[in-house]
This record gives C-alpha cells, sequence and structure tokens, in this order.
C-alpha cells in the first residue's frame, strides 16, 4: 500500500510541474532583457511572390530561460512607428509547440513567411510598395518586456502586415 500511494504522489507531483510550465531551475519564460534578437532575410528563399526572414532569439544574460510558441511582434518603421502586424502559423492545424531552453549565449530561431510585393485585398497597386517599410520587429517576451530587432534588409509586408512564423525551435550549433 505504501508504495502504491509513493507512486501515485511522484505522479501526482510531475503532473503539476508539467503543468506550472518552466520551473526555476531553468530559469522561467525569458524576459526581453534577457534576449538580443536578429530578423534577418533567408538567402535564397525569395520566389514566386513570397520570402523568408528568419527571428533569432540569443539568451545574453547569465542564467537560462525558455521560450515556446509563436513569437508575439510588432512591425516597426524605421523610424519606430507601429506599423500593422498580424501573425500566423505557418502550418495550421499542425503546430507542435516545444519549449526552447536557452542557456547562455544560446539561441532560439523561427520562421517568418510574407510577401514583400503583393498586395493583398484592399491594400494600394500603384505604389512601389503595398505597406510602408517595416525597419524594426519589436519581440514581446513571455516572461515581460520587449527587445527590438533590425529587419536585414528592410522591408515592406503585404496583406496588411500578415507574417506566416513557424514556432520557435533550438539553434543548433
Amino acid at each position: 500500500m505504501k508504495l502504491s500511494l509513493a507512486v501515485v504522489l511522484v505522479a501526482l507531483a510531475a503532473a503539476s510541474a508539467a503543468v506550472a510550465g518552466p520551473s526555476s531551475s531553468s530559469g522561467g519564460f525569458c524576459t526581453g532583457r534577457q534576449l538580443v534578437a536578429t530578423f534577418k532575410v533567408v538567402p535564397g528563399s525569395a520566389g514566386a511572390g513570397n520570402i523568408v526572414y528568419a527571428l533569432r532569439l540569443t539568451n545574453r544574460s547569465k542564467v537560462r530561460c525558455t521560450v515556446t510558441g509563436l513569437p508575439v511582434v510588432r512591425l516597426l518603421g524605421p523610424a519606430g512607428n507601429p506599423l500593422p502586424t498580424h501573425v500566423r502559423a505557418a502550418f495550421p492545424g499542425a503546430l507542435t509547440a516545444v519549449i526552447v531552453t536557452l542557456r547562455p549565449g544560446k539561441s532560439a530561431r523561427a520562421t517568418a513567411r510574407f510577401s514583400p510585393d503583393v498586395p493583398g485585398p484592399g491594400e494600394p497597386t500603384t505604389k512601389t510598395h503595398c505597406e510602408p517599410i517595416a525597419g524594426w520587429l519589436l519581440v514581446t517576451a513571455r516572461g515581460g518586456g520587449t527587445t527590438r530587432a533590425r529587419i536585414l534588409p528592410p522591408t515592406s509586408v503585404c496583406e496588411h502586415g500578415t507574417l506566416q512564423f513557424s514556432a520557435y525551435g533550438p539553434v543548433k550549433s
């Protein structure tokens, strides 16, 4: 009887740890202050009116922290003004989010596919760009706060700022 009670207590402890999310030993969710971000075009990704940019978050702190799910972002103009932004899952219904624990100096990556030059419904078709040029990506961290990534190269994001993001995954060293 004592053995089965012990097994139940261990199972309950494991279940509550899983529900609680990242443990304190992992440092919890990353904050904006812990992260440095880049958002750069993936070479050779342009085609059929789409392009792919990679968002890379690196832990610059001295403690572990975690990221998970789809990035929470906002496009900003070159001067920092907010632009239309709509994040969608790249693979609706097939998204598998993992918890990525970032040791100091380690990175996570998510990719965004979007159209830089094909106007969506209601966007101008007579101008050079469907939306204003985005120069920055503001990333909101699950642990609170934000970090900014310069968009390289700066670009217009058509369809009213629609970005089809993959979930965060670890970067292989």
